[in-house]
């Protein structure tokens, strides 16, 4: 699914008007309709009371469709209308006028003095602003976004939470516990910094015109299970484990052994047909004993890494996991990268040695992964102001090194330097000891099958955050485990090829 921006959205509104023979009121219609679909499962209850605030923009006019829909369902409604501006949207008119002859009662707001008491409410609904804002909200809108995060109520955003900027960092806007977004993904409601204001975010149809989202250009991709299921390879009948790929985990150390473990047992169950790990010597009877299927090189240091040598050729490698920083090791990194040119998915430790080591980026071959969490980006590309900043400050480094990066969060972005792609699955329970282990096995297993570095990552990263997401019901997030993962890697396949 491609993530456009405010201006696209329109220019895609605007064709779907054209070229389905409709108006902007029958669209809006629509997209009310599709929020109404949600909330009506969301919250069966008629009884509760639900205070729906609207502005006077179409945003404010999708508001009032869903407060004459609700009303006509028999929920108990009450509009407020917010006039920021004395000029009305045509179609929000419209459909005031329409609320006026369903007898749905509101009242407008205009000055401080008129401010309502949302405590009252059961339920509110955020229908102030659409996606165009371009400035700080500010006086009596600017006081009601107040009361409303401060009401302690439920809220539901229409589109984005009023005040959200889709371009820069925000910094006052409704605080949403659910956002329901019509159709079209957009980057803002996916970036951490502003959680506080998105909620959950959900998805609605409205029946955009599909030719206008084709022709649309963009880099910025939000990637879904029918993004995945095209690339799955076809498993051949006659396929061995000498044709499904050899794939290299490299890592570990005294105490830390079961990184490597975790890393080696989720690229076999990933789907390749080898699997080896090169580790201190300590570290092989603990991988033997847990993961037979694996085969083990042993350094010659029995405590740490010192020496990485191997006369195998795998089709891919992944190091740093549980590998420590101590100095032997470093150089044993350094000359590694010196002599290596397979593919390379670098994690933990093995990013931390090349942020110390910033000249080091250069002999880290075209296209490897590096699959940093928070802390370990910023100390490869330095800190950030903001979210988008850390966003543009990644795809200037990926750029410049030709390299991959998945950031890990809630909605992991992988970006290549020219395109951006952001995670749809997963949930809470992925953040869990080992995890980023697994993901380094998964992607390191996905490009030994043959998948191209951009592929492994987003598939890795989504069959990674699917095992999780297909587990929520009957395996407590609190309790799930980086085993858990592995365990449910299969399954994952199963779910994509639904």
């Amino acid at each position: 699914m491609k993530i456009l921006s405010a201006e696209q959205i329109r220019n895609i509104d605007g064709k779907t008007i054209s070229e389905e023979g409709i108006s902007s009121l029958e669209l809006m219609e629509k997209a009310a309709f599709a929020f109404y679909e949600w909330f009506i499962k969301k919250y069966p209850d008629q009884s509760i009371l639900v205070s729906i605030i609207a502005g006077v923009g179409n945003n404010g006019g999708d508001g009032l469709v869903i407060a004459r829909l609700l009303n006509t369902a028999g929920y108990r409604v009450k509009v407020f209308i917010v006039e920021y501006s004395d000029r009305y949207a045509n179609d929000c008119i419209q459909n005031l006028n329409r609320l006026v002859l369903d007898n749905v009662p509101f009242e407008k707001l205009s000055t401080q003095n008129t401010l309502p008491v949302l405590r009252d409410y059961d339920l509110l609904i955020d229908a102030i602003f659409g996606t165009g804002l371009n400035r700080e909200p500010d006086g009596i809108t600017y006081e009601l976004i107040q009361i409303m995060n401060d009401s302690g109520k439920p809220v539901l955003s229409v589109d984005v939470p009023s005040g959200l900027f889709l371009d820069k960092k925000t910094t006052f806007a409704v605080k949403a516990s659910e956002t329901v977004t019509f159709q079209i993904p957009k980057l803002a409601l996916f970036l951490p910094e502003n959680y506080i204001f998105t909620g959950n975010v959900n998805f609605v149809f409205i029946g955009l015109s599909k030719k206008a989202i084709q022709e649309i250009v963009t880099n910025l991709y939000y990637t879904t299970k029918k993004d995945i299921y095209p690339s799955l390879k076809h498993l051949s009948k006659f396929a061995h484990k000498g044709t499904q790929g050899h794939a290299l985990i490299i890592g570990g150390a005294l105490g830390k052994c079961g990184s490597v473990c975790l890393a080696a047992k989720a690229a076999l169950r990933t789907g390749c047909g080898l699997v080896t790990v090169y580790a201190p010597m300590k570290c092989v009877s603990a991988i033997q004993s847990f993961f037979p299927e694996a085969m083990a090189i042993g350094d010659q240091n029995e405590d740490f890494i010192s020496n990485i040598s191997f006369k195998i050729k795998p089709d891919a490698i992944g190091i740093g996991v549980g590998i420590g920083q101590h100095e032997k090791t470093q150089m044993a990194f350094y000359e590694f990268l010196q002599t290596n040119v397979t593919p390379l998915v670098v994690d933990a430790d093995g990013i931390n040695i090349l942020s110390d080591n910033p000249d080091w980026l250069k002999e880290v071959p075209a296209d490897s992964i590096l699959t940093p969490h928070p802390k370990e980006l910023e100390r490869l590309i330095g800190d950030w102001s903001d979210d988008f900043d850390k966003i543009d400050k990644s795809m200037k480094f990926a750029k410049e090194y030709k390299l991959i990066i998945v950031i890990k969060g809630a909605y992991s972005i992988i970006l290549n330097g020219n395109n951006l792609y952001v995670n749809s699955s997963g949930t809470p329970a992925l953040a869990t000891a080992g995890s980023g282990d697994v993901l380094t096995g998964i992607i390191t297993s996905l490009i030994s099958q043959g998948y191209s570095a951009l592929e492994a990552a987003r598939m890795g990263v989504y069959l990674h955050g699917l095992t999780a997401s297909i587990t929520k019901y009957n395996i407590n997030p609190r309790s799930f485990i980086a085993s858990d993962i592995i365990d449910n890697i299969g399954n994952a396949y199963f779910e994509i090829e639904k």
